[in-house]
């Protein structure tokens, strides 16, 4: 995740549109509210289309995640929440598990900024979800922005994948086909 950086990369520029997904846990809402303004000025400023996706607890933001990926058009997804230490190990649970999963989903070549913030007390979280103090939720918005670009640069489209063979295929029944234009 970006936002803490002195290493300024600057916005992506894009020659084709740009979907990206704020997955957010409103489970502080003051925290919530500042989290996603932050994350959206930037995709904003990026000339990015957005849309905001709400889920109970940050356990459940890697969950919606995927199902926004599987069933519809986003290029890229920016995961918000708020998780601060309590009385019980609650807490390590849902901050590991959480950063595993959004972790697994980029190694499977999902755009992800991972803005959701992990501290000790109310203090550390406000601090972290202000856009003019630490702004995490603009650096999530930002890395995923530029996990998306450098998609784009390297990757190839989805779909089509696979072996298809050029030339005649011998067919069971003795006849020819033209493997060029199998599917």
């Amino acid at each position: 995740m970006a936002g803490h950086s002195d290493n300024d990369l600057g916005l992506p520029e894009f020659d084709r549109p740009v979907k990206v997904a704020i997955v957010i846990a409103p489970y502080y809402t003051s925290i919530s509210e500042a989290q996603l303004a932050a994350a959206r000025d930037v995709l904003d400023r990026a000339g990015v289309s957005h849309e905001t996706i709400e889920v109970p607890g940050s356990l459940e933001v890697p969950t919606a995640i995927v199902i926004a990926h599987r069933l519809s058009n986003f290029d890229g997804y920016v995961a918000l929440g708020c998780v601060i230490r309590g009385a019980t190990s609650h807490y390590d649970v849902v901050v590991n598990e959480s950063s595993r999963a959004l972790t697994m989903l980029g190694l499977q070549g999902l755009c992800i900024g991972n803005g959701i913030i992990t501290v000790e007390n109310r203090d550390q979280a406000e601090e972290r979800a202000d856009g003019a103090r630490l702004n995490t939720a603009g650096g999530a918005a930002e890395a995923a922005l530029h996990l998306i670009a450098l998609t784009r640069k390297y990757g190839r489209p989805k779909g089509n994948l696979g072996f298809r063979p050029k030339g005649t295929i011998e067919i069971a029944d003795g006849s020819g086909q033209d493997g060029s234009d199998q599917a």
